[in-house]
Parts: C-alpha cells; structure tokens; sequence
C-alpha cells in the first residue's frame, strides 16, 4: 500500500505503517551515521542534548557525495544500518521514530523500536543519485568535522521507502524468505 506522509512522524503515523508498504516522505529528516551516532551516544550518556530533537524524528543513515554546481546534495544513497545498531535502541529510548538505511537490523534495535513505537524504512542502495532528486534543502546542522558524517538537516519531498521493520515487529525481510 502506498501512504504518503509528513513529518513529524507522530506516533499515530507510525502505528499506520505495516512492513511492505511504500512511503513517501515530506518534511524534515536528518542524517547521522557512525561517527555521529557515537558522539551523540555519548552526548547523551554524559547528560546533554543531542545537536536535534530526536522526538518523533527520522534518521536517515547516510553520508553523501559532495554536491555539484546547482545542486543541493551530491549523490544520497543510504548505508548499511547495521552499524549503527549499538547506538540505537537509546535514540530510540529518547524519541527517535524512523530510521532510513539498507540492511537487517539487530534483534535488540527491533525489540527497542516495538517498546518506543518505531519504524525502519529502506531505501533504494545504488540508487543515490535518484534519491538526491528528492532533497530539496540540505544544511550542516552539528559535528562538522565529520566531513560528509556531519549531521545535516535535510528536507525532503516523496522520498521514497519501503517499511522493512513496523511498530509491531513485523519484518519484510523475514515475510519474503519465509515465502521463497
């Protein structure tokens, strides 16, 4: 089924969300991916904030390409989320709702998105270049350093994903193997 929504991504749009569906997405999004997420797991041990609200917020794990000329962004293809998994279920635990990137994901970042009422959406990999047509704004919003790691405010108009993993734990990677 195709749903599009806008962010934020409340808690009521979340539990709308099944494993299969497609989405598209318009709103504000923002990227973080190893080198982020461990500085913001450790921000937040230390008792401060994240560079963001993470309350009914979107990652979406992706370091992209420098942009060209007239462009917003260079190519915006997602990486694999896996890695990101040790830091998860405490972003999780803080607001985060959705998380975008390619790849399984760890049995305690799954039971961590069902007790928070959290979605994990894929997005096409290889497919960077296409995905970039939709990032209609982009800035550097913390952790600069980084290089393309930074964390960057993004909006984006029908970015499109699919809902691998829904509130209720319902996995499409599992239904798919299940039914080959």
């Amino acid at each position: 089924m195709d749903q599009y929504i806008t962010t934020p991504l409340t808690a009521e749009k979340v539990e709308g969300l099944k494993a299969g569906d497609y989405v598209y997405i318009t709103g504000t999004i923002y990227t973080a991916r190893d080198a982020a997420h461990k500085r913001m797991y450790e921000t937040m041990n230390e008792g401060n904030k994240t560079p963001f609200d993470l309350k009914d917020n979107i990652v979406y794990y992706l370091g992209p390409t420098p942009e060209r000329e007239g462009q917003v962004i260079g190519s915006a293809g997602p990486t694999t989320s896996s890695r990101m998994d040790k830091y998860t279920p405490l972003l999780l635990d803080n607001g985060l709702k959705g998380m975008i990137g390619k790849g399984k994901r760890s049995k305690d970042v799954i039971d961590s998105m069902v007790k928070n009422n959290a979605v994990y959406f894929a997005a096409v990999g290889g497919a960077g270049a296409l995905l970039s047509k939709r990032i209609k704004a982009c800035k550097i919003i913390a952790y600069d350093d980084l290089g393309t790691e930074a964390i960057r405010e993004l909006y984006v108009e029908d970015f499109p994903v699919i809902v691998v993993i829904d509130s209720r734990g319902d996995n499409l990677y599992e239904i798919v193997m299940q039914s080959s």
